[in-house]
């Protein structure tokens, strides 16, 4: 059942900024998930896909991992499951039998271009709501509020 839109306004008028970026987060996250899972896959597997897709040099799966800012354990679960859909290899190192690097498959690369111009239509779909400045101002102050002092650990995907 949805919220009435007149709860949601005073909801959004009553809280703090944080409950707003996190509702705008929320609804975001739940238009690309919907999307993404079209395509049988998870927002974080369509991430490793494009990480693949897009790096020249190969990534052991710790470096990998490292790069997107995910445990080793939900890294892991995210390549088996793209490993058994046939969307990623993982190639044993031959001087390190523990070691693996993940690489795409043709389909894995053919499905990560189809899902991330999907994606690329539902971020189109949010940014319509507003004018080329709203939207330079906006993105400028998310970059603001991503950057810090602290060193944050992840991808630029």
């Amino acid at each position: 059942m949805e919220e009435e839109p007149q709860l949601h306004h005073a909801c959004a008028e009553k809280w703090d900024f944080n409950w707003l970026l996190h509702r705008a987060t929320q609804r975001v996250g739940a238009a690309f998930a919907e999307e993404i899972a079209k395509f049988g896959v998870s927002v974080r597997g369509q991430l490793i896909l494009q990480t693949l897709a897009n790096e020249e040099a190969q990534r052991t799966q710790l470096k990998l991992g490292a790069m997107l800012g995910l445990d080793k354990t939900t890294l892991t679960s995210e390549l088996d499951k793209l490993e058994r859909a046939g969307l990623v290899t993982r190639v044993p190192d031959p001087n390190d039998r523990r070691v693996r690097t993940p690489v795409i498959t043709d389909r894995g690369r053919e499905l990560q271009k189809q899902a991330g111009d999907a994606l690329a239509e539902v971020e189109r779909a949010f940014r319509a709501r507003f004018t080329h400045e709203e939207m330079t101002v906006i993105r400028q102050a998310l970059i603001d509020l991503a950057n810090s002092e602290t060193p944050v650990h992840g991808s630029c995907l």
